[in-house]
Parts: C-alpha cells; structure tokens; sequence
C-alpha cells in the first residue's frame, strides 16, 4: 500500500510545486484577479499580524511559495498530515480569486471557470483525504485512548497489589500479637 500512497502523494504535489513555481516568478499577472480577495484579507491580517505585508502582490508571493514548499514536502512525504491542510487552506483563497464563476456572464468562461472551480474543490478532498490518512498507524485518538486504558489497568493492579499487600500485613500484625513471649 506504501508505493500507491507515495505515487498518489507525488500526483496529488505536482499541481501545487509547478503553479507555486510560476507564480512566485511571476505575481504580478495574478493581480487583477486576487485583488478583491485580498482587498477583503488585508484588514484581517493588519489586525492579527500587523508586520505582515498585504499588498496584493506579496500575498500573491507568500501563497505561491507555500505551495511550492508544501508541494515538495507533500512529494517527499515529509510531515505530509499538517502539510496537505496548510495546502488545503492555501486552496481557498486561489480558488476564490481565480475562479470565481458565478460573476462570469460570458457562457464559455463561466463554464471554463466552472470546470476549475471544481477541480480545485476535487483537489481540496484530495488534501483533505491525505490530511486523514494515518498509513495505516494508528491515530491520534486511538493512541491516547490506548495510553489512558493502558493507565487505568495499571493504576487497578497497584491498587490490587496495594490491597494485598496491606492484608498480609495486617495479618502478619495479628500473628505476631499472638505469639507467645510478648
């Protein structure tokens, strides 16, 4: 199952490096279309981290380039869980911006956009899939209930052999109370 997660990994990355490579080389012709979207982002990310340029450009360039990086990271299975979320949330805000179809009144670029938009929605349950798939380990949630299961059974024997123990010594105490000479 390994080799079709990794052939599955490297398809599902190839759209995110080739389009993050080129649009961090080239921002400038994505403006137009990225400019209402991130006239909308600017205020809420001058409020939550205000050293953070928001000109239209520059978000332009921190998303291409986190789709580079978290393309490749995803290619090489390197922290491919949180990696495929950080690429699911870069979708958002491209799909958005690039494929709005619902403002197209020309029929072959609504149904252009369209045929992306949803494309970007097939991509966005791929990463989404990748984000949940353990490899077959267990997760998360199974481990910490394990762990706690596994402690409730070992703080019962303590108590148990506690129990015991305290019961030899209380009848160790009643023999030796008994014996004669005392």
């Amino acid at each position: 199952m390994k080799p079709v997660r990794s052939l599955a990994r490297i398809m599902l990355s190839g759209i995110f490096v080739v389009s993050g490579a080129r649009n961090l080389q080239n921002p400038e012709r994505l403006v137009p279309a990225a400019k209402p979207v991130t006239d909308r982002i600017a205020p809420l990310i001058e409020k939550n981290a205000p050293r953070f340029p928001t000109d239209t450009e520059s978000l332009i360039r921190a998303n291409a380039a986190t789709q580079l990086v978290g393309g490749l990271m995803l290619a090489t299975g390197r922290f491919t869980r949180p990696v495929a979320l950080v690429l699911a949330g870069t979708l958002v805000p491209t799909t958005l911006a690039g494929h709005p179809f619902w403002n197209n009144d020309d029929p072959a670029a609504r149904n252009n956009n369209q045929i992306h938009f949803l494309k970007n929605l097939g991509l966005f349950g791929g990463l989404l899939l990748a984000a949940a798939d353990t490899e077959g380990k267990p997760g998360l949630r199974w481990r910490a209930g394990h762990r706690i299961g596994h402690s409730r059974r070992s703080v019962a024997r303590t108590v148990r052999t506690a129990r015991r123990e305290a019961r030899i010594a209380v009848r160790s105490a009643a023999t030796a109370r008994r014996l004669p000479g005392r």
